[in-house]
């Protein structure tokens, strides 16, 4: 019993370092997911603006505002190429968070499979001593029916 106690404290201190990688990888694919849904929506506002500025052209549009329309899709680009540095880094983050959690779950597996293996181990030694016991029981019974026989008789 003494020997699964620190096992027992390893597997739960596992257990919480395992639950708080699961959570971290759940932010961590929530921003993920998060960063490329606004460069999703960036590139569609900047088509739209792109469109809306294709149409003005045509009616005519004069030189003031073409300037404005396009130093706001140079802002645009801008915008969009610091959003797709932001989601870079939220797949690397994503990726370091995977592999984190992969490790605490590999460690927390083989400290299962190391309980496992004392709990059988101790199975086998209870069952070992169990049979044991019974040889010894059965051993002295037969030696006191033989010693209550006389063998004068």
């Amino acid at each position: 019993m003494q020997n699964t106690l620190p096992l027992a404290t390893l597997i739960e201190l596992a257990q919480t370092k395992t639950d708080d990688a699961t959570r971290r990888l759940g932010q961590l694919q929530s921003d993920q997911i998060s960063a490329n849904a606004k460069i999703d929506m960036l590139l569609q506002y900047r088509q739209e603006y792109v469109d809306q500025l294709q149409v003005k052209m045509q009616a005519g549009l004069a030189s003031g505002q073409l300037r404005n329309y396009q130093q706001f899709i140079k802002t645009l680009d801008s915008a969009i190429e610091q959003q797709r540095l932001l989601a870079l880094q939220a797949d690397q983050s994503l990726a370091k968070g995977r592999a984190e959690w992969q490790e605490c779950k590999r460690s927390l597996n083989s400290y299962g499979t190391l309980a496992d293996r004392v709990r059988q181990e101790a199975l086998l030694q209870a069952g070992k001593k169990e049979q044991r016991d019974s040889d010894e029981r059965s051993s002295r019974q037969f030696f006191t029916r033989s010693s209550d026989i006389d063998p004068l008789a």
